[in-house]
């Protein structure tokens, strides 16, 4: 069965219903994960709200103003629900779901002590990883594979996803990086192409990190791909290059949850009112896996260069280099184990106005890593599975939204700025069903038609 795309261009092919079931896989199944996977359970039994969720509690303005007409993202596009996701995946670590979340102490244990979400998270148990103890190098577990080179690997990998849907009856599937942030590892020669990084399989390059193997498995099984760290992957060109062939859609990098989310809200505030920025120190201190694996500088380096990223963008020195031209930025990362998963982040922003006045800004944002990751993991599924379903393959720019260093085609710029990121989320769900793209002119007092 199929559900026509109304559009004018005819650019896009009609959208599938979601029929069946969806399989979200996530490589690493820690807190981010666990967190999600009770999430849905939990809201599917009536005893939470989605709170966080675009797509489960956004709601979207259609037509002109005075239509007074909003409907709700999930009753506007056709989004599979709740009901027919199955979540699965791979870690180091051999405990089941309900053991992982337990350990992560992110949820409530009352939560976790209902019989219904105790036993639907005891029966996920994962996968055994594609590890290397050189691309996260503060940890270690048993549950790896064993192969001979990074092909094979990848091999492993596609007939764990085969598995996965025939075990569970799916219909199709998604995969969504949960797991560490990797050593620093900018694109080599080896994945200029698709051919040259298939060589480097066979060939064990060392340039070939976990990351890039999950993700080229998941392309070839025509599985659509999100990054949700700051590892490079659906970067590389050869990865683009299959996403192309195989007609599957990716995006990334790296979910946008704590400061990185108040970077992209306040900095285009103080762009837009023309205010100076000298400098923006950011500091953050955690205490769960991802501030142990963050402790080592390799892995920081990667995390690093997505949030500086953001507000050299923003704040662009090339724009405004009155304003921005000596911006000095720095970020830190301290592992600190009590503060386990509740995480702290500090910003001071030295701003200057009228005349060169000196002013300040100091945040103090006391987060929740995985609650916050949660829901963005949950929307990027669900909107990647649309894309699929849309035959809208390769890099998917429109949802930059929920990502820090977000993918765009070649020789364009990446949007940083959170309500522009926004609007374009929007007005691709109103392009999907024919609705009016809206662009806030509001002329209609000048004789010119309404918005």
């Amino acid at each position: 069965m199929e559900q026509k795309l109304n559009n004018n261009s005819g650019n896009l092919k009609n959208i599938k219903i979601p029929q069946g079931k969806l399989g979200i896989l996530t490589p690493g199944m820690g807190a981010v994960a666990t967190t999600l996977y009770a999430g849905v359970e939990a809201i599917k039994l009536g005893l939470a709200k989605p709170i966080g969720s675009y797509t489960q509690m956004g709601k979207l303005r259609l037509g002109k103003r005075s239509e007074k007409r909003y409907k709700k993202v999930k009753d506007l596009v056709p989004l599979a629900s709740l009901d027919q996701i199955v979540f699965g995946g791979w870690d180091l670590f051999p405990e089941n779901a309900y053991e992982a979340a337990t350990k992560a102490k992110v949820l409530d244990q009352q939560l976790l002590q209902n019989q219904s979400i105790k036993e639907s998270l005891s029966k996920i148990s994962p996968m055994s990883a594609v590890f290397d103890n050189s691309y996260v190098k503060n940890l270690n577990g048993p549950n790896v594979k064993k192969y001979k080179n990074k092909m094979e690997a990848a091999e492993l990998l596609r007939q764990d996803i085969k598995d996965f849907i025939k075990k569970n009856n799916l219909d199709r599937a998604v995969m969504v990086w949960c797991a560490s942030t990797e050593v620093y590892n900018p694109i080599k020669p080896v994945h200029s192409s698709l051919e040259s990084f298939e060589e480097g399989l066979r060939n064990n390059d060392p340039d070939i990190s976990p990351s890039q193997i999950y993700t080229y498995a998941a392309i070839k099984e025509r599985v659509p791909y999100v990054n949700g760290s700051p590892n490079v992957s659906v970067e590389i060109p050869a990865i683009q290059e299959l996403a192309k062939e195989m007609r599957v859609p990716i995006s990334g990098s790296d979910f946008k949850t704590g400061q990185t989310l108040m970077k992209t809200i306040v900095a285009p505030g103080l762009r837009h009112r023309l205010l100076g920025v000298a400098g923006w120190y950011s500091t953050n201190i955690l205490g769960n896996r991802d501030g142990e694996v963050l402790d080592d500088p390799g892995s920081f380096r990667s995390k690093e260069v997505s949030k500086t990223g953001v507000l050299e963008d923003i704040l662009s020195k090339e724009d405004y280099p009155e304003l921005y031209g000596d911006l000095y930025h720095l970020v830190k990362i301290n592992y600190y184990p009590p503060k386990g998963d509740n995480k702290e982040g500090w910003d001071n922003i030295d701003i200057f106005g009228w005349l060169g006045a000196p002013m300040q800004i100091k945040i103090n944002f006391l987060c929740r890593d995985s609650i916050l990751a949660a829901p963005v993991a949950l929307d990027l599924a669900l909107f990647s599975d649309l894309a699929m379903r849309a035959d809208m393959h390769g890099i998917q720019e429109w949802l930059s939204f929920y990502l820090k260093a977000p993918m765009v085609g070649p020789g364009l710029r990446a949007e940083n700025d959170l309500s522009i990121q926004l609007l374009k989320l929007e007005n691709t769900l109103r392009f999907f069903t024919n609705e009016e793209i809206i662009n806030h002119l509001g002329l209609v007092h000048y004789g010119v038609a309404e918005e």
